[in-house]
């Protein structure tokens, strides 16, 4: 009762908070009044950040707080990972009336694809290629998430990573540091809108800085190697375009980076971010990766690693509170200064007053705008329409697809009506609880058939299994469902539950003997669709040898079924490519399309004296870049304004794209270069430049891309950024497989 009846106070006649003083208009003056006010204490308080409802690390220092009486003396600045909403008013209302200074607390949430809503994982929004689309879907999940009390989101991920056995693979955007700037760019401009202030947007924060998506052996959380020259080129630029952006805060990584955790590497934060970027916003560790120097052997205990990692620029200590606990006693034993406490602090304050916090600590709070926002049908169809723009066509011969709604069509397999394990999600759908979720908002691919034939068409199914091992029994099953029907659709794939954080395999193919129903329901001789719920690339050759059709649908979210019925029947004609490579097994990885070339590359399977394995093609299964569509395209000659530019100048290079095919369709066209002649060894070839086109049958279409010397440009071993007057080969395709090339000089 007493909370009620201080937030109703609040809420009638309003905070005697430092942004109501007129004459005090510029947020660096304000957050400078404030700082003058604050003990040490209070400081060190914005600078730890406590769990609520959960936690996916392994300290729980902080969870044992007491979070009531941690708020009301000034010891606790952000709340992380709490979703229950009037526990977040009551903790917003002792902030603000019964601490001393009254200083609001942020809220921090991982929403990921969606915090209500649910989207296809980061990995299949990127096979849009639809910068559009990828930031309405972060737009909608930062109005949800602002309307259930939450104001900072830890996303995007932006880490660059070519090894599928990384579980977090399913949290980016692909190999590919050109178009990874770009959706990065997205996601951002999606969270934070136009405006911090308004009541729809969240805080940003990108990461993980920086790396992390290059960790030895696809283990989560482990070490990484690297020159800085491929930290510079490959990694950071989807951190940079975050920052270009408006980004707001940056998350640092757990891992090494050569031997020095990103929490405390000065390169990283110090002088990479904010020296040589000009980065103001603040720096959060990731969960207890300050207690975690420990573990590393680079600090001998937690005081030590308290000012570790505050020198490196750590600004907020997640959930591991080293700060709250030992910062006072290294300021008295001179390891840090007060100065730099008061910078962090002062960079925390910053985001606090953008976010219109002192102005109404409850804008996101509010009960009737969060009953009026959430889950609107219009986010539905904003789920449906992004998850089938992701789904990608690897193989379809014979055209089995799409379906004919008068064939008896049997659906069959694990994933093809599952209910349980956030199948067709992920571990990172947290917004809608952890392990108890209202499954019934999911619509499975079985539901989505049906719903798109009616009860007129002939859908067979199986009740088989409902996880990710098909027994014989339920193996049998299937044949004998699908041995009575014209075509079968077989569901497989990964459960959700497989999909995320901490989440890392060392094989890549179907688990759980999906491969032995596959063969099995090929016996039959009827025409096979394969469908797979994966979140990272998978392998399967005998399938792709022997399934005439394959569709990756990925962990598609909410609407997965009715976004693979829209698919399956052709009302949509798939236009997804993939962003990753798929291997032909694992022993390849990691495996990618922007690979440095060698004295000795093994152009011709089986060739000695090159490098390249005994027992399997160099070559991936499907390339960077590669799927199909119900209709064809056929691509005309590559022509270029002039031979050759110079620094100053534009080269345009244009391509006619014709559909041959009988359907309207979308083709991602794509501009590869590839520096001849450079300081360092180049790649092979670089994505620079795509665009989407959508062609009716018959239709023809002129594509024209420009590159100047900036888009040529690179991090030398010198540290610097230039490009190298010489020859550069560009070349245009539909994947990065298939192009063709010429030649123009940069002088």
């Amino acid at each position: 009762m007493k909370h009620i009846i201080l937030l109703s106070i609040i809420l009638m006649f309003g905070l005697t908070a430092y942004s109501q003083n007129t004459s005090i208009t510029d947020i660096d003056q304000k957050v400078e009044e404030l700082l003058k006010k604050m003990t040490l204490e209070e400081k060190i308080g914005q600078l730890n950040q406590v769990a609520g409802d959960f936690s996916t690390g392994t300290n729980t220092n902080a969870a044992n707080e007491d979070l009531s009486n941690g708020i009301k003396a000034g010891r606790i600045g952000s709340i992380l990972s709490h979703t229950n909403f009037e526990n977040k008013r009551k903790m917003q209302g002792i902030a603000v009336t019964e601490s001393r200074l009254k200083i609001p607390l942020i809220f921090g949430f991982d929403v990921i694809h969606g915090y209500k809503t649910i989207f296809p994982i980061p990995l299949a929004q990127s096979s849009t290629w639809d910068m559009k689309a990828i930031e309405q879907v972060e737009r909608i999940a930062a109005t949800e998430a602002a309307a259930d009390g939450q104001n900072w989101t830890f996303a995007p991920m932006v880490d660059v990573s070519n090894d599928p056995r990384w579980g977090r693979v399913m949290e980016g955007a692909g190999e590919d540091a050109y178009l990874g700037s770009l959706i990065a760019k997205a996601r951002v401009i999606g969270f934070q809108g136009t405006d911090l202030n308004a009541n729809n947007t969240v805080l940003a924060c990108a990461k993980h800085f920086a790396g992390y998506g290059a960790a030895i052996g696809g283990r989560d959380y482990n070490s990484v190697e690297m020159s800085e020259t491929k930290l510079r080129n490959w990694v950071l630029p989807p951190f940079k375009a975050c920052l270009d952006a408006g980004v707001g805060t940056y998350m640092n990584a757990f891992h090494t980076l050569n031997g020095v955790p990103c929490t405390m590497n000065p390169l990283l934060v110090n002088q990479i971010l904010r020296k040589e970027w000009g980065f103001t916003g603040f720096v959060v560790s990731d969960w207890d990766s300050v207690g975690e120097l420990v573990e590393h052997g680079v600090a001998t205990n937690d005081e030590e690693a308290a000012w570790k990692a505050l020198i490196a620029g750590c600004d907020m200590d997640m959930s591991g509170g080293i700060y709250i606990n030992h910062l006072k006693t290294v300021l008295e034993k001179d390891k840090v200064t007060l100065r730099q406490i008061d910078d962090a602090v002062r960079r925390v304050l910053k985001m606090k007053f953008a976010l219109g916090l002192f102005d109404d600590p409850f804008k996101y709070l509010n009960k009737e705008r969060r009953e009026a926002t959430l889950e609107k049908p219009e986010y539905l169809e904003a789920a449906r329409d992004v998850a089938r723009k992701g789904m990608v066509l690897l193989k379809n011969d014979k055209d089995v697809l799409p379906l004919n709604k008068n064939q008896k069509i049997a659906m069959v397999g694990p994933y093809a009506n599952s209910i349980g394990n956030k199948d067709y999600m992920s571990f990172w759908t947290l917004g809608i609880g952890f392990r108890q979720y209202d499954s019934t908002k999911v619509v499975t691919p079985l539901q989505g058939l049906q719903r798109k034939l009616g009860k007129d068409a002939t859908i067979l199914t199986a009740n088989g299994s409902v996880n990710k091992v098909c027994t014989p029994e339920s193996i049998a099953e299937a044949v004998r469902v699908a041995s009575q029907a014209d075509v079968i659709v077989v569901c497989v794939g990964e459960q959700g539950y497989d999909c995320g954080e901490s989440r890392s395999v060392a094989d890549l193919n179907l688990n759980g003997n999906q491969e032995e129903l596959i063969k099995a329901l090929h016996k039959l001789g009827k025409p096979i669709i394969m469908v797979l719920f994966n979140s990272r690339p998978l392998t399967f050759e005998w399938a792709s040898e022997n399934v005439p059709s394959i569709l990756v649908a990925w962990q598609s979210g909410y609407q997965t079924g009715n976004a693979l019925a829209d698919v399956l029947m052709g009302d949509y004609n798939p236009a997804g490519k993939l962003t990753v490579t798929f291997p032909r097994s694992v022993g390849q990885v990691p495996l990618f399309y922007n690979r440095l070339e060698t004295g000795r590359y093994q152009y011709e399977f089986g060739t000695i004296w090159k490098t390249g394995y005994l027992d399997i093609p160099n070559t991936p299964k499907y390339p960077f870049g590669y799927g199909l569509s119900y209709t064809t395209f056929e691509y005309g000659d590559m022509k270029l304004n002039s031979n050759s530019i110079s620094s100053k100048e534009t080269l345009e290079v244009s391509i006619t794209i014709k559909n041959t095919g009988k359907r309207v369709g979308e083709e991602v066209v794509q501009l590869y270069v590839r520096d001849m002649v450079g300081d360092i060894a180049r790649p092979v070839k670089e994505l620079k430049g795509f665009e989407k086109v959508v062609l009716k049958a018959g239709e023809s279409k002129e594509v024209k891309f420009k590159i100047t010397a900036e888009d040529l440009a690179y991090w030398n071993a010198q540290m610097q950024y230039k490009a190298d007057p010489g020859e550069f080969k560009v070349m245009v395709g539909p994947n990065s497989d298939k192009v063709q090339e010429t030649m123009f000089t940069l002088k």
